[in-house]
Parts: structure tokens; C-alpha cells; sequence
């Protein structure tokens, strides 16, 4: 069976792409297998064990490296909301960069980590999810019906807090996400027909879709024996 290896800011957005490669793939039973994090971590400590350092971090290491040799795809998550800290803007003297010139930039910055060579002949291997500003944009589309706010890209925890207010009656706190709370919100993503008709909703969101598209990965059942 293909597999895949997560690289991410945390254990809640290894969650949400879990549901959402399992809605893509009409499939519940993916190897997903997660690096960074480790799923033995305490991932409320993210000076430790998550986070943009980490990840840039992973993406330097021989780990990095050595888990191409046996893992098919390796996705790379990251948020874009501190991207300024790590020297990518987010506009420039014409304004303000759109979703998609924010997350070439993102993968710009990648390649240099990653190095030139290594990355070239990997390439297809590697898929980029840049959620821009926040992995909570690409919920949105689950709990709004009206097109902008569906895409919004700021403030996204905070909307998206004013619904799971009123539908599950709980909020995601910032610094201390459950991930069950995340298994619960992101779960309608793992059903096919949901995600591929909300996908487009989120600019960001769209573009992990197609960048799977674009690998034409073909999930082949295993015979029961």
C-alpha cells in the first residue's frame, strides 16, 4: 500500500490531514505514518516538540533524508501565520501576497532547507500542505455557508470558535489544542463527497488538494487473504 509520512507544526494537524487523505482516497485505512511529531510526544510543549523551528528543522536532518527510502510521499505542513519571524513576508510594495504567492514563497524557503539537489530529485515525493494563515482556515468550509467566510485566511480560530460554540458546545483554546476536539471537527472531511465539494472553499486548503492531484497516487486494496 502507499505510504505517507507527516511532517507538521502538531499532532492536531496531523489529525486533520489524516481525515482529509482519507476523505480524498475514499479510504479510512491509509498508511499514515507520523514523523514529526513523534505521536509518543507531548505536544503541548511546542518550543519542544512543535512548531516552524522543528519543522525546518526535520526537513535539515538525515531522518529527513532516510524516510524517502521507505516511505512513497511525504507531506510537509506548515502554517503561514509566523512566517514573518522566519523572513517570508506576506506583502510587498503592491500589497498584500495572495494565498498562492505566499505559499510559493513558503516552498521557496522549504527548497533551501530541504537543499537544491535533494529536493529536485524528490520532488514528486514531497507535497507541500501551507495552510495560509492557519490549519483552522481550512475548516471553515464545514461550519459556514457564506463564500467568504468559507475562505477566509485571519482570524480563523476565532471564527471558527463562534461555531463549535454553537454546534458542540465547546472552543479550541490556542494553547492548549485537544486533539480530540480536532478528531471531532475535521471528521466530515474523511467522508469523500464532503471534502470534494468544500476543497475549493479555501484557497490554501485547494491548493494541498490539487498539489495531491497533481502525484496521480493510485491507492491500491491489498487482497485479503
Amino acid at each position: 500500500m502507499i505510504s505517507f509520512g507527516l511532517i507538521t507544526e502538531g499532532l492536531t494537524d496531523q489529525i486533520v490531514i489524516e481525515n482529509i487523505l482519507a476523505g480524498y482516497f475514499n479510504s479510512p485505512d491509509l498508511d499514515v505514518q507520523p514523523l514529526q511529531p513523534e505521536r509518543d510526544k507531548d505536544n503541548q510543549n511546542k518550543s519542544q516538540y512543535g512548531g516552524w523551528t522543528l519543522v525546518f528543522d526535520y526537513c535539515k536532518s538525515k531522518d529527513f533524508r532516510e524516510s524517502f527510502q521507505f516511505i512513497d510521499y511525504i507531506i510537509i505542513q506548515i502554517d503561514t501565520d509566523v512566517s514573518k519571524d522566519y523572513n517570508i513576508a506576506h506583502q510587498d510594495e503592491n500589497g498584500e501576497f495572495t494565498p498562492q504567492q505566499l505559499i510559493a514563497k513558503v516552498i521557496e524557503k522549504f527548497r533551501g532547507a530541504i537543499g537544491e539537489d535533494f529536493y529536485n530529485t524528490n520532488q514528486q515525493k514531497i507535497i507541500f500542505a501551507i495552510s495560509v494563515h492557519s490549519l483552522e482556515c481550512w475548516l471553515l468550509p464545514l461550519y459556514y455557508a457564506e463564500k467568504k467566510k468559507k475562505a477566509k485566511c485571519k482570524e480563523c480560530l476565532k471564527k471558527l470558535n463562534e461555531q463549535l460554540l454553537k454546534k458542540h458546545k465547546f472552543t479550541i483554546d490556542k494553547n492548549a489544542k485537544k486533539p480530540d476536539y480536532y478528531r471531532e471537527i475535521s471528521k466530515q472531511y474523511g467522508k469523500h463527497k464532503v471534502l470534494m465539494k468544500h476543497y475549493q472553499d479555501n484557497p490554501s486548503l485547494q491548493t494541498f488538494i490539487e498539489e495531491i492531484q497533481g502525484r496521480n497516487i493510485q491507492i491500491v486494496e491489498e487482497d485479503e487473504w
